[in-house]
């Protein structure tokens, strides 16, 4: 998938007017991700993604530990938007990422993650909730 279908699928997906907004969600929603991942791991997660969004998962700081509402948190001010739809915006562009990326990566990601961020993968798989 290249840069332009990437955006385009989030934008649909997350029914936002405009590509600059899906811009936005992917990089708060990537960059926070990469900074709560250990450092190899962020890496291998960007591989398969286009070129110009695995940048946010390479240039984050990696290793952070803090808890899934700080990480609502941090996406919701990246994007200047309310926590609800931050939450909703991650799980939209998680489930994109989960089709680009092989399956057991995505195991991985989220073998490193705290039962508490479950919920940011409730829509992994199921992107027919979004139409």
């Amino acid at each position: 998938m290249d840069y332009s279908d990437f955006i385009g699928q989030v934008q649909h997906r997350l029914q936002l007017g405009k590509q600059g907004q899906a811009v936005r969600a992917i990089r708060a929603t990537l960059t926070t991700l990469a900074e709560r991942l250990q450092e190899g791991e962020a890496k291998d997660l960007a591989g398969p993604l286009p070129m110009e969004v695995d940048w946010y998962l390479l240039q984050a700081d990696s290793g952070q530990r803090f808890h899934f509402d700080e990480f609502v948190s941090r996406v919701a001010e990246r994007e200047s938007i309310d926590e609800g739809d931050a939450l909703f915006h991650a799980k939209g562009v998680l489930s994109l990422v989960a089709e680009v990326v092989p399956e057991g990566e995505l195991e991985q990601i989220r073998g490193q993650l705290p039962e508490e961020y479950d919920p940011l993968f409730e829509l992994v798989g199921n992107e027919d909730a979004f139409d």
